[in-house]
């Protein structure tokens, strides 16, 4: 199916943001979402992370886009239509060392206090905010 321009920008932004999550970390939809500058579209992340290509020749594909870093905001794998899909998701996150529990009513559980990846701007864009003159040192005399 062919995107629009403005769809192929947001599945690459959020593709691009993915893929800057450390190993063996994990973040929710909505800070995917925040960090590419659309905090009201954390379901558009998983619908992008759902196309995700296998197909090893794009330019974006399940082996250069961790997608199995990326859970809901209540630190839970996201239930699928099919269960093996959230036991692969975290299959794929304890063989990062990423600790995945059980909770009561049978959710995929991963503990975001130790393990959660959250910062305010991307490490790509850290740079460009210097150089635009927004510094650290600005920030906090703004406090």
């Amino acid at each position: 199916m062919a995107r629009s321009e403005e769809a192929q920008a947001f599945f690459h932004a959020v593709y691009s943001a993915v893929q800057e999550i450390p190993h063996g970390k994990v973040t929710s939809y909505g800070h995917i979402a925040k960090l590419v500058g659309t905090p009201q579209r954390p379901r558009q992340v998983g619908v992008c992370l759902k196309h995700l290509p296998i197909d090893p020749s794009a330019r974006f594909n399940h082996e250069n886009v961790p997608w199995q870093r990326v859970i809901n905001a209540k630190g839970v794998i996201s239930p699928r239509s099919q269960p093996e899909g959230s036991r692969s998701q975290a299959a794929a996150l304890e063989a990062e060392g990423v600790l995945v529990t059980t909770g009561a009513l049978g959710e995929l559980m991963v503990d975001f206090a130790e393990y959660g990846w959250f910062p305010r701007t991307l490490p790509s864009e850290e740079g460009e905010e210097l150089e635009s003159g927004d510094s650290e040192e600005d920030e906090s005399n703004e406090e």
